[in-house]
């Protein structure tokens, strides 16, 4: 006899495939698929544009201020709206932007325009996954988190290689076209085959209902007023600050050094594997170590780093692994702080006003540290002031102290956690709300 659908929504699933599904789908976000393969497009659009190579690159600093924009909006639209209302439009928007790329007229204005629109609507490619990623786990929630990092990591190294077979047969606006289309399947595909929040397992897409457990948390005027927050946020914007300045002005760095751009291009390679890494141990990490411990000795991994980025190559070497490693655990630290400390109840809200914070504040690392140069000649003096910096994190970070809301069940291997009356699990007593 087939049971009631609220008997089928109640059967345990797989939270496993949550985090594929979630990890496949962010591979084609604006990072793995704009960011990292825009490069590839500046000679092809410069000369059929006739437009220098800064005003292409420029695209990137639009599309950034876009996601600054829409993911504090998005967030905040995740605690209202179940997954799929948010997660559907967004990644339809997001990706009719990018196919628009490639049909504006030559026109900067335009061009700038399409980029800052894919950017703004990229802020719903990410944060619904995440929700969705920790509503499933909460004594593995770390490594949950680990592992769908490194998953969309993939596509930093995978949408390259597809643009860059693309570009010579099709040319830069239909290859634009094709990825769009590639990244959109693979989007709703994940969407509609694997990913659900587990409160909303088996509902249909539409606003939340009002008879709604309400989660664990602090509201967000709440959680501005405590110094967790900011101790948070100081924290993981001054290191992104840090860590993507050095990123961006790596090569130039080595160069002046005596590394030859040959054996720097093998760094930045080398880079990006020891972030990937960093993305799936990060997670292993935070489920095994106290989490502003863990994010302390992370940090103590570029302030090393920065010091070693000089001849001979092996020396070079380990800093950039340091670098990348630090680069690559940051990642999986911010939702899992927001859900300790902060807690779960607006949990959106509070996760996109933070990275939109890091975002900004990321942004500007690069061209601080190259002014820096500029006006001061030498690295030198600036990595001093880099390792100041991480060293005031990692010792701020060390006062969040004891989780607020830790986690309380293991659930079985392979099973998701269970819920109990209501749709939530009990409190441990003294457990704060």
């Amino acid at each position: 006899m087939t049971g009631s659908p609220a008997q089928h929504r109640s059967r345990p699933r797989n939270p496993w495939w949550v985090v594929a599904g979630s990890g496949l789908a962010m591979a084609f976000s604006a990072g793995p698929m704009v960011v990292s393969t825009l490069s590839l497009f500046v000679i092809p659009i410069t000369r059929d544009t006739g437009w220098d190579r800064p005003s292409v690159i420029a695209a990137f600093t639009f599309m950034s201020v876009g996601q600054a924009v829409g993911t504090p909006v998005v967030g905040h639209l995740m605690d209202r709206f179940t997954f799929r209302r948010i997660a559907v439009p967004s990644w339809i928007l997001y990706c009719l932007c990018l196919a628009l790329i490639a049909t504006v007229p030559r026109s900067l204005p335009l061009f700038y325009t399409c980029y800052f629109l894919a950017g703004l609507c990229a802020g719903g490619t990410l944060i619904p996954f995440t929700k969705a990623i920790v509503s499933w786990f909460d004594a593995k929630r770390g490594t949950a988190i680990g592992v769908a990092a490194a998953l969309s990591a993939l596509g930093t190294a995978v949408t390259p290689l597809v643009a860059n077979l693309l570009l010579p047969r099709y040319g830069w606006q239909t290859t634009y076209r094709w990825m769009a289309l590639l990244g959109l399947v693979v989007s709703l595909t994940m969407i509609f085959g694997l990913v659900r929040v587990r409160s909303e397992d088996g509902r249909e897409p539409g606003r939340k209902a009002a008879g709604d457990p309400e989660l664990p948390g602090l509201t967000v005027r709440e959680a501005v007023r405590t110094l967790r927050f900011w101790i948070i946020a100081v924290n993981l914007c001054l290191t992104g600050f840090a860590v993507v300045g050095v990123q961006v002005n790596m090569v130039p760095m080595l160069h002046d050094q005596g590394i030859s751009p040959g054996r720097a291009a093998t760094l930045v390679t080398l880079f990006g594997v020891t972030s990937l890494l960093g993305r799936g141990l990060g997670g292993i990490l935070l489920d095994r170590v106290h989490a502003p411990l863990a994010c302390a000795l992370v940090i103590t991994c570029p302030v090393v780093g920065v010091f070693l980025l000089h001849a001979p190559f092996a020396s070079a070497a380990i800093g950039t692994a340091l670098i990348g490693i630090a680069f690559g655990v940051e990642i999986d630290l911010l939702p899992f702080l927001v859900s300790r400390y902060l807690g779960m109840r607006r949990f959106g809200a509070l996760l996109g006003i933070l990275q939109a914070a890091i975002m900004m504040t990321s942004a500007f690392g690069p061209p601080a540290l190259s002014l820096g140069y500029d006006a001061l000649g030498s690295y030198d003096t600036l990595m001093l002031c880099v390792a100041g910096g991480l060293i005031l994190c990692a010792t701020l970070v060390l006062r969040l102290g004891a989780y607020r809301y830790p986690a309380l069940t293991e659930p079985a291997a392979g099973v998701a956690e269970p819920p109990t009356q209501g749709g939530r699990r009990r409190r441990q007593v003294g457990q704060p709300l």
